[in-house]
């Protein structure tokens, strides 16, 4: 029941990085009448620091997360079209296949059973022996036994796809406010809206999709158990004649974004200070160095750094809270935000214009960290 004064098509969106304008672009497609709330932006958020990895096979070690991760994934070809379509921006997509190796006996035996798994799940997925790295990718690894190739992994430009989504928001009617929301306002067990400094705004529904700030707004029912996490990052000149690919190995990673590699990254959990280090900086450039010793020499073009918003269990939490009605949540995306974002903005277009989605995300509802919750309160 929508109560008096407030609209039931009134969307406030918490949040203006990738996972924010998803939100608010996919609800105004369904003809909801929707305001985002944008205030950055912050260089040390998520979205305006991410490598833009689309690694649904390669990072996805927890299965419960593959199905939507691979479903997330397969959504951009479109999406990306559509955007082109719509804004004329190009996001950057390259579904060139991601290459996670192997350095030793055990790591080939981890990785060749994650392939034969994939398979089953009727996943392409190959393994490559040390043969074929030499055949595809000369110079690439020489210490590495082999390679997982997710052929349909890939990567895009975070920064574009962005800006693309809220262009296109904004050309669907959505209102982007600058202002930062305090406080979720909600009385008898509903929302009614949201305050930003001095203003408040009615809204018949709300979605906290601010990524790291997420467990700042006030007013929340219940604790968010989501925490930033420093990613370094660097860029330097792609090395010339190499073939255009993305490699990956643990933490560290390389791909390609126009004329330049993107190296990556760290985990840190440093509150939210997303300065760069020596140290992180230096991690990065060894474990790319060892993926790619062509690049062990090549200055940095720049370094920066952003802030991951992580969960206890490294899942997002998606979905509505149980106890306060209109209340949505679509945060705590982690190192899986831009490959997420396209999918997590479906999920929640289809909540708040339905209140159901086609989608499982019975496991990312916030809910599951009620025990965490009260061990915390206690």
């Amino acid at each position: 029941m929508t109560p008096a004064g407030v609209s039931g098509s009134d969307i406030a969106v918490v949040g203006g990085g990738v996972i924010g304008a998803a939100c608010a672009r996919a609800a105004a497609q369904r003809g909801l009448h929707v305001t985002l709330f944008a205030p950055g932006p912050d260089p040390a958020a998520a979205s305006a620091a991410s490598a833009g990895l689309l690694a649904a096979q390669i990072e996805s070690a927890d299965q419960r997360l593959l199905p939507l991760a691979v479903r997330g994934r397969d959504l951009y070809a479109d999406l990306a079209a559509s955007l082109k379509d719509t804004t004329g921006t190009d996001i950057g997509f390259q579904p060139i296949g991601i290459a996670t190796f192997a350095f030793d006996e055990t790591q080939a035996e981890t990785l060749w059973e994650v392939v034969a798994e994939q398979r089953q799940a009727g996943l392409r997925c190959d393994w490559l022996e040390r043969a074929d790295l030499d055949e595809q990718w000369p110079g690439v690894a020489p210490e590495a036994w082999g390679a997982l190739y997710a052929t349909e992994d890939g990567c895009l430009d975070p920064a574009a796809l962005t800006a693309a989504l809220l262009t296109d928001a904004r050309r669907l009617g959505v209102r982007v406010s600058r202002e930062s929301v305090q406080r979720v306002l909600t009385v008898g067990g509903r929302v009614m809206g949201v305050t930003s400094g001095s203003t408040s705004t009615p809204a018949g529904q709300i979605v906290i999709a601010a990524g790291a700030w997420s467990p700042l707004v006030e007013g929340l029912p219940r604790p968010l158990l989501v925490e930033p996490m420093r990613g370094q990052l660097i860029a330097i000149d792609w090395p010339p004649g190499f073939p255009s690919a993305v490699f990956y190995h643990g933490h560290g990673y390389m791909l390609p974004r126009g004329s330049e590699a993107i190296l990556g990254s760290t985990m840190e959990h440093v509150g939210f200070d997303a300065r760069t280090t020596e140290a992180g900086l230096s991690e990065i450039r060894r474990s790319t160095a060892r993926l790619c010793p062509a690049i062990a020499q090549a200055p940095v073009r720049r370094s920066w750094a952003g802030l991951r918003p992580v969960t206890p269990d490294g899942l997002p939490i998606l979905g509505a809270d149980p106890n306060i009605a209109g209340l949505w949540y679509a945060t705590g995306h982690g190192r899986n935000g831009i490959l997420l974002a396209g999918i997590t903005g479906e999920i929640i277009g289809d909540l708040v214009a339905s209140g159901q989605t086609d989608i499982d995300i019975g496991g990312l509802s916030i809910t599951r960290f009620a025990a965490d919750q009260l061990r915390a309160e206690r």
